[in-house]
């Protein structure tokens, strides 16, 4: 059952320092990173179980910016800035909903077909020379992968959500996360750390052993992580031989039933699909999750996320997920734990900077796309605030 890890090579004499500790309370590199890290890069936004009739409507933040698909009269799901064309406000106030026939602007009452174009404006012969093909609601890039819903604000490195994806194209699609559907309502909070501090914990396994005894008697003998390549990056693990010390562990591996539908290799695994710069696809024998952060503020992150199931489910499949989401739920509150103490340390005087494991690998090729994209993160002297853009954009050009 074991699987080995791909050909995924750790560079002999890596440098084994993170990211600056400036780098994690700079308002000026939180404005960069969501500039030129978050807006350009793919993000989930749900799947299409989660609007699955006409009307039906996801929405979420990113920043300033405000996003929402719509599944149209004609079953197509777009993707528009969720920003009326009069005076701004939000077209739809609700994260997730249904509008019926059209869009109504809740502040005057503007008119959206469910194509983004403008039905009518509230009284039209207030404005003159008024041309409604020139008020649509903004269009942003939607995409759909596997089910899953994608959206982005500005264009970026990658083509498709499949070219980011394509490692895991094949794998991936043993789990026919196509046809699930939503086990329950989306999960949100927010943590008080910097996103990136997220990102740290949940990019190395070598914490697993001490800080999660759950997943270390799941799977702990078995997991290994792979570094992040071109943006992806996949954590892989089967369940112990001899997993059951725990009552939630016992449980869940003696009442989860083989999925036939998978390859022998898959049927007791937990795998975990990384995607640049925030988001992770779970995939387990009986449900897909995908969670993901996005920054607040320096120190304020929204955690997101969604799992999913076959409609179709018997007894034991139900009470393995429930067993799932237990163990879930503990790996989460100590993760969160986790995030709160690194993030700390790092405006303490005594923070020299990581020195990292072989294990923690992840976390070095995470950062290293991070500079890749904002160079300016090289420097291990805080610039001026007022610097920080200007000196990024030089370094980009040199």
């Amino acid at each position: 059952m074991n699987v080995t890890p791909r050909n995924v090579s750790i560079p002999e004499n890596w440098d084994r320092s993170g990211l600056p500790a400036w780098t994690y309370h700079s308002e000026a590199m939180l404005e960069l990173e969501r500039r030129e890290v978050f807006l350009n890069h793919w993000q989930i936004i749900g799947h299409v179980s989660n609007m699955p009739g006409k009307g039906d409507y996801l929405a979420m933040d990113i920043g300033p910016e405000r996003a929402m698909v719509v599944r149209g009269a004609d079953g197509i799901i777009r993707g528009f800035h969720n920003l009326c064309r009069h005076r701004g406000s939000r077209v739809v106030a609700d994260n997730h909903g249904t509008c019926n026939n059209a869009l109504v602007c809740p502040f005057h009452g503007w008119v959206y077909n469910l194509d983004g174009t403008l039905r009518g404006a509230a009284r039209p012969h207030s404005f003159s020379d008024f041309d409604k093909k020139q008020f649509g609601l903004k269009p942003i890039e939607t995409d759909i992968w596997q089910g899953f819903i994608f959206i982005r604000f500005t264009p970026g490195p990658q083509p498709s959500v499949a070219d980011v994806m394509a490692p895991f194209t094949e794998e991936f699609g043993h789990y026919r996360s196509e046809e699930m559907i939503p086990a329950g309502d989306f999960w949100t909070s927010v943590s008080p750390v910097n996103w990136k501090s997220v990102r740290d914990v949940d990019n190395e396994g070598y914490h697993v052993a001490m800080a999660h005894p759950a997943l270390q008697d799941l799977y702990g003998s078995t997991y290994f992580d792979e570094p992040m390549v071109n943006g992806v990056n996949r954590s892989f693990a089967t369940f112990n031989p001899h997993a059951g010390r725990r009552w939630s562990v016992r449980n869940y591996v003696k009442m989860t039933p083989v999925q036939q539908h998978l390859p022998e290799h898959l049927r007791k695994a937990w795998i975990y699909y990384g995607m640049f710069p925030n988001t992770v696809l779970v995939a387990t024998p009986e449900t897909i999750q995908f969670y993901q952060e996005f920054p607040l503020a320096t120190d304020r992150t929204l955690l997101r996320s969604c799992i999913y199931r076959f409609e179709s489910e018997d007894r034991n499949v139900r009470l393995s997920r429930y067993l799932a989401s237990r163990i879930d739920r503990d790996t989460t509150a100590e993760d969160i734990q986790l995030t709160i103490w690194s993030n700390e340390s790092m405006k303490s005087s005594a923070f020299e900077g990581f020195h990292l494991s072989d294990l923690e690998y992840g976390v070095r090729a995470h950062h290293d796309h991070l500079r890749a994209r904002l160079p300016v993160m090289t420097l291990s002297d805080r610039p001026p605030e007022s610097e920080i853009a200007v000196l990024n954009q030089q370094m980009k050009r040199n």
